[in-house]
């Protein structure tokens, strides 16, 4: 099983920000530009497991290289049911650089996007209160 994977079910936050890069780029699946570094990549994973009910894998799918994984899941938000995926990439020193999330219905869609909305102000303040202080990403259009 991905280290990524079983962090997540495990809800082990330590673990997640542990596999993953300083340089380590989010893709979003309801904001129109990537997030950059690890402090709001992790401060957005952190939000992401306040949102999400009922989150489960349901599906792995590993690369021949051993560096990319797709990590299908379901879950709720609001009340809507979500099919989504989490595209990994992993570095030369096993930390995810590349993490890329995908959802589905629209509906479902609109429903994360509201929730991570109301979670974001909290989002940018852990992101700023970090350790390593990187750049906290590069917008919110979507």
């Amino acid at each position: 099983m991905n280290a990524f994977r079983a962090a997540v079910e495990a809800k082990d936050i330590a673990a997640i920000e542990g596999l993953l890069a300083e340089n380590v780029v989010f893709t979003s699946p309801v904001a129109f530009k990537p997030y950059l570094g690890k402090p709001i990549t992790a401060a957005i994973l952190r939000g992401v497991l306040r949102v999400f009910e009922d989150f489960r894998y349901v599906r792995e799918i590993a690369g021949v290289n051993g560096r990319d994984h797709a990590l299908l899941f379901e879950a709720t938000v609001d009340g809507r049911t979500v099919n989504g995926c989490d595209f990994l990439h992993f570095d030369d020193d096993g930390k995810i650089d590349d993490l890329m999330v995908m959802v589905r219905p629209l509906s479902a869609a609109q429903a994360l996007s509201a929730a991570m909305g109301a979670q974001f102000e909290q989002i940018q303040r852990e992101a700023r209160s970090a350790p390593q202080g990187s750049a906290i990403g590069v917008g919110r259009e979507g």
